[in-house]
């Protein structure tokens, strides 16, 4: 969607990195992986701002791991998501640190993903945590265990959370929890749900330390070139990539226009328009599914292990009622209560969305100047879509038009079921498309699925404190 022109692609890089997951030097490893200017010097104000991220990083956590190498290609939202991970992992708050590394491990288990449980489970050690607890779920205290059901649904169905599941974890008793506790946890269950989408849906590997080490679908190439001329298509495959392109940059012509010259669509065609993008999603399923066998030192986290993503709305059953947007917003409401019990994070949780949402190079694949703020919020919109999650003042006739089937196909299968995802779905859609940008929409990814979800986690402590 928009890029800088120094990025490269979503890979690992495991030839530039010492077996230590990048411990040699954090910073000449990203250079090699950002690329350079003809000159051999990043592009001005990039260079600086990264370096000192990557330090900062590298001094924290004695590594700079793939994930963050990855979201590296964007800078900026990269300060943001890594001071806010460093607040819910590292600094002061209502749980222990070896319990916030534990329930990372459960919501990273539930999408079977294998790397950040792996990377949490030495973090626990790190802090001090009990070994044994790392023999499986069956082995943690009861009070840890209790989350297992909220884990579930959060990473699956959230909109089946009621007041009820957040009663029972907060009543009275040997192992109850406080609500500070509990909104710490909801966060932390969130990220981690979200941030294995990212993991998966770029094809990040885990380090060459840790084990399973090779687990992901290859790395991609070593340019910011498009998939199309990674796969090395034939002259009409490339031509038909370009098109794509083309096609898209006259559809967002054409929204615009009809924006500026109609008064505006009726509520009741509004309404309409989305229960059709939302009966349409049921029919977006990926053809060819990633085979991830649960290993067993995922399997050992994770207890109902068929349990998963349902299509918010299925033919012939009862659906649950469309979440209204302006009914329970994030600015309103979840960002207040979030704040109010858990302080700082609402804040840095609120710079996360708005960087992603706003963040743009104003580019797509090789044209520059473009207001792109119609596909991203496209893009986010679909995401929330799938989640039963409606803004009434939003046309979702602009999703049809601008977002193809095979990114609806990736967008779905990456938010919704993660593990699924292979190769294949990330070069069909946007061809022409460079590597940097499909980053860009899986951060776009990352944060509509992580606030949809605590919109209906929030919304449920909301009901039962009122």
């Amino acid at each position: 969607m928009e890029t800088p022109h120094h990025t490269q692609p979503p890979g690992t890089g495991r030839e530039e990195m010492g077996s230590g997951g990048c411990r040699r030097c954090p910073y000449r490893a990203a250079r090699r992986r950002l690329g350079t200017t003809s000159d051999g010097i990043l592009q001005e104000g990039v260079e600086s701002s990264l370096r000192q991220l990557l330090i900062e990083a590298f001094v924290s956590a004695g590594r700079v791991d793939n994930i963050t190498m990855v979201m590296g290609l964007h800078p900026q939202y990269l300060s943001s998501f890594w001071k806010t991970q460093y607040l819910l992992l590292r600094m002061d708050g209502p749980l222990p640190y070896h319990k916030r590394h534990y329930i990372a491990i459960m919501a990273a288990a539930r999408h079977q993903c294998s790397y950040l449980v792996g990377l949490h489970m030495e973090e626990f050690l790190r802090v001090g945590g009990n070994p044994a607890w790392l023999q499986g779920l069956h082995c943690a205290p009861q009070k840890l265990r209790n989350l297992n059901e909220i884990n579930k649904l959060l990473a699956h169905r959230p909109w089946l959370i009621t007041k009820e599941h957040i009663k029972a974890l907060l009543k009275t008793g040997e192992n109850s929890w406080s609500l500070a506790e509990l909104v710490q946890a909801l966060v932390l269950l969130t990220h981690y749900h979200s941030l294995a989408s990212f993991v998966f849906g770029c094809g990040i590997n885990p380090e060459e330390d840790q084990d399973g080490g090779h687990g992901c679908w290859p790395p991609s190439p070593h340019s910011d070139s498009s998939p199309a001329s990674d796969d090395s298509m034939g002259g009409s495959g490339g031509k038909d990539a370009m098109q794509e392109v083309e096609v898209l940059m006259e559809r967002m012509k054409l929204l615009q226009e009809s924006q500026l010259e109609e008064e505006g669509v009726t509520q009741e065609e509004m309404a309409t328009r989305f229960e059709l993008e939302k009966t349409e999603s049921l029919l977006v399923t990926p053809s060819d599914i990633a085979d991830h066998s649960l290993q067993s030192n995922v399997l050992c986290f994770v207890e109902d292990p068929e349990f998963s993503y349902k299509d918010f709305t299925r033919r012939g059953e009862q659906a649950p009622p469309t979440f209204h947007a302006q009914d329970y917003t994030w600015e309103d409401h979840g960002y207040s209560l979030i704040n109010r019990l858990y302080p700082d994070v609402g804040q840095l949780l609120d710079e996360k969305f708005q960087v992603v949402y706003n963040l743009t190079y104003n580019t797509i694949a090789m044209h520059c100047g473009v207001d792109t703020s119609m596909l991203r919020r496209a893009i986010w919109n679909y995401v929330h879509c799938v989640f039963g999650i409606r803004y009434d003042d939003y046309d979702y006739g602009e999703v049809n038009q601008l977002l193809e089937r095979s990114l609806k196909v990736y967008i779905k299968t990456v938010a919704c079921y993660p593990e699924k995802t292979t190769k294949r779905m990330y070069t069909q859609f946007w061809r022409h498309f460079k590597h940097s940008e499909k980053v860009h929409i899986n951060l776009l990814l990352l944060e509509a699925r992580m606030q949809a979800a605590l919109l209906y986690a929030l919304r449920a402590v909301t009901r039962y404190m009122t």
